[in-house]
Parts: C-alpha cells; sequence; structure tokens
C-alpha cells in the first residue's frame, strides 16, 4: 500500500492510495486515530487490514500542493551517516566501522513538494538524497532477521545540512536541523509493496545528475539500521530512520556546490517516489545575529 498526508480543509489527513486517488483513511473506515501515520503505525496489523480494504475504494486526485510531509509529526527522525563508502572517501574519511549516528527534530520537516529553505546563517547548504524508513510496531532489541516486521514502509528524503555548522563544532545536530530543510514524501511505501536491498537512488540538481548508488551499497544495511538504534532506544511507531547519502554530495566536489535560491533539487529511490524542491531565502532572520560560523568571533564566550 501507499499512503500520503494531504493538506485539507479538515487539517493534515492520511489518505490511501486507492484504485483511483487517494482515499481519506479514516473517513472511509470510521476511525479517527487513522488520521495520520503515527496512528496507522500504532494500529499496527488491524489498522493495515482497515488501510487495504479502504484501498480499494475510489478516491480523489491532489495536486503536488496538497501533499505534506509523508511523515509530519515525527517523534525522532534517527539518522545513520557516512552509510555509503563513497561518501566517506570524497570526504577524507575511513569507511566507518560503526555506525555514524545523530539525531533530527520534526521542525525541520517539509513537503515532498515543498520549498526548501535555505538558512540565512549558512553560506554552505548541501544536499543528501536518502531512502527513508518509517517506524511501525517498534520495538527494543530488534534481531536484523526480524527488521522488517518492525517496518511499515519507506518514504524519500532529503537531508539538508548547512555544512559549517555541522562541522563547527564536534557534533552535528545544528547543521540537521535548520527548519525546513528535510523534505520527506510524497508516500510512505510498505514492505509489501518493494524490496528496499536493491534500489537505485538518486539526486538531481538543476537537471544535473548529483548522486547515483543502489541501496544495496549501504554499509549498514536497512535490517542492520533497525538493529543497531533498537540497541538503545525503543523504537516506537511513527520513529523515521534516515539511512545516509551516498557520495556525490556539494561539499566534495571541485568547486564545491551549494544550494542556492532558484535552485530545484529532486531526489528518487526507485519504486518509492521522487521528491522535488525549490529552494528559496529565508525570510525574517536578523542580519546582524553573531551565531554564523564563517563570520563569528567565538573568543569571547
Amino acid at each position: 500500500m501507499r499512503f500520503a498526508t494531504i493538506r485539507s480543509a479538515q487539517g493534515l489527513r492520511l489518505h490511501v492510495r486507492g484504485s483511483a486517488g487517494y482515499v481519506d483513511l479514516a473517513q472511509a473506515t470510521g476511525d479517527d486515530s487513522l488520521a495520520s501515520i503515527n496512528g496507522l503505525a500504532a494500529g499496527g496489523s488491524t489498522a493495515l487490514d482497515a488501510a487495504r480494504t479502504a484501498s480499494s475504494g475510489v478516491g480523489q486526485e491532489f495536486d503536488r500542493a496538497a501533499f505534506a510531509p509523508s511523515t509530519p509529526n515525527p517523534s525522532r527522525i534517527l539518522c545513520l551517516g557516512v552509510n555509503y563508502a563513497d561518501h566517506a572517501i570524497e570526504g577524507g574519511r575511513a569507511v566507518p566501522t560503526w555506525p555514524e549516528s545523530f539525531v533530527r527534530g520534526a521542525g525541520s520537516v517539509i513537503g515532498a513538494y515543498d520549498d526548501m529553505v535555505k538558512p540565512s546563517l549558512t553560506e554552505r547548504f548541501d544536499y543528501e538524497g536518502e531512502l527513508a524508513i518509517v517506524i511501525g510496531r517498534g520495538g527494543r532489541y530488534i534481531r536484523a532477521e526480524d527488521a522488517f516486521d518492525a517496518i511499515l514502509g519507506y518514504s524519500v528524503m532529503n537531508d539538508g545540512s548547512a555544512r559549517e555548522w555541522q562541522r563547527a563544532a564536534t557534533q552535528w545536530t545544528p547543521g540537521k536541523n535548520f527548519e525546513g530543510t528535510m523534505p520527506i514524501g510524497p508516500e510512505v511505501v510498505t514492505n509489501d509493496e518493494v524490496d528496499v536491498t536493491d534500489l537505485a537512488i538518486s539526486t538531481v540538481l538543476n537537471g544535473q545528475v548529483m548522486q547515483s548508488a543502489r541501496t544495496s551499497d549501504m554499509i549498514v544495511s536497512v535490517a542492520k539500521a533497525v538493529e543497531y538504534f533498537s540497541s538503545f532506544t525503543t523504537l516506537r511507531p511513527g520513529d523515521v530512520i534516515a539511512t545516509g547519502t551516498p557520495g556525490g554530495v556539494g561539499f566534495a566536489r571541485t568547486p564545491p556546490v551549494w544550494l542556492v535560491p532558484g535552485d530545484t533539487i529532486e531526489v528518487t529511490v526507485e519504486g518509492i517516489g521522487t521528491i522535488s524542491n525549490r529552494v528559496v531565502a529565508e525570510e525574517g532572520a536578523p542580519a546582524d545575529w553573531p551565531w554564523m560560523p564563517l563570520k563569528a568571533d567565538t573568543t569571547g564566550f
């Protein structure tokens, strides 16, 4: 099945792709808990059975502006960094022998076709096309061989990164959490629709292919990612795991390629979908803000 969160007069509403168009899931089932992807994930097999029945119906077609983030309010976005060998090498790093991980918050999430906001406080705004895992049943200490039972489905994301903020200190959190920098969507696609072990993934900037790889190139696979994160935290329904980006990012190019207002950046994962976002300048930021890594005087904390 394929699920999309649609903007409507009633607010954000989860829809399942029907025999034609998209069917409002809560409306079709009479279960208001199914108005969100988190509610669907928490509902387990009973909710999925109800969605499967609803998916036989005829729904409504929507234009791109109606598509909200496929997961508009994830409790956490657990991210793998440097999860493709070519990305490690292009950045001058050794290929990791232990997962690099960090967390993003829901405040950075935008829709599959929304404008992607270049923060005013960065001059080094970069793209990272990725496969996203959406947790369903979840759990703790989930073995890799059981991982797919814990997953609701998959989406496409761009882990937009302010590189100088990412590297100003030892922690990556600031560079990965600016508002409006992580499009995700357009759908959440369930396990029965796609085998994620070997899918093509690509990123295209203004018509030029910048990243091209396969999910089989990951250092930590989808199943192992679930196993790893469940080692230290209980994975809960609606959590998102970002699986890392392949080589070809902007900072590693000569000269570097940074996202600027007016750019169009697209990420495609085979069998799951494509997100496409126009880059726009942040509005309303103060011109004299003191915290900007490339310009700030950090000698007088």
